[in-house]
């Protein structure tokens, strides 16, 4: 006798389970993966906040909005060179890069930042950036025409100095959350936006 080609309830039910053991099981990966990347990224940044702490510069990116809001009232010129102090992921000199055309590095002495800095510049098709891990008390400036810095005070004092000796003039210096002592009559602007004000400075 032929056996008919429709399936018993029986094989319904069972390639019912099937199907419904995969999904669960792609749902169940798909779930593990993501909570992997989770872990990936939070133990990269726990461990960039742990590294710079020790180093005596903490972790503390200028937000998105206080950036445009910089670089807006700046207005840096195409091909000046333009550093930005203790980068971190690089978003201010990544930023001045893509929207002004300047020649932007970046420098931090973290190595695990200067390695996702140096990711999404690259992701951003971005080529006039350089990023280094270098102590920015080692740096040249003498041929920098913008400084950007959101450091604590002790490190501005040490590095106070250098810049007055150096820096050419008509330079500017952003100072994000912190004045400059001494500077007063170099100060030509500040941006009172919260959390930090901005303290803008020509040499």
């Amino acid at each position: 006798m032929v056996r008919s080609h429709s399936l018993y309830p029986i094989e319904l039910w069972a390639l019912w389970y099937y199907n419904y053991i995969m999904i669960f099981y792609f749902l169940y990966l798909s779930l593990v993966f993501f909570i992997l990347i989770f872990l990936f990224f939070l133990s990269f940044y726990l461990i960039s906040l742990l590294y710079s702490s020790l180093m005596g510069s903490p972790y503390v990116p200028t937000k998105e909005k206080q950036v445009n809001l910089i670089l807006k009232e700046l207005q840096p010129k195409k091909g000046k060179v333009f550093f930005e102090l203790g980068c971190g992921d690089g978003r201010m000199v990544r930023k001045a890069v893509k929207d002004f055309g300047v020649l932007g590095f970046g420098f931090d002495v973290n190595p695990l930042l200067c390695f996702w800095a140096r990711f999404l510049a690259k992701k951003e098709g971005l080529k006039n950036v350089v990023i280094e891990r270098k102590n920015i008390l080692d740096l040249s400036y003498k041929n920098v025409d913008y400084v950007y810095l959101f450091l604590l005070p002790e490190i501005i004092k040490k590095l106070q100095k250098k810049l007055e000796e150096e820096l050419p003039k008509k330079a500017i210096v952003v100072s994000h959350g912190f004045a400059i002592l001494g500077w007063e009559k170099k100060l030509f602007k500040k941006i009172d936006e919260k959390p930090f004000p901005t303290y803008f400075y020509r040499m």
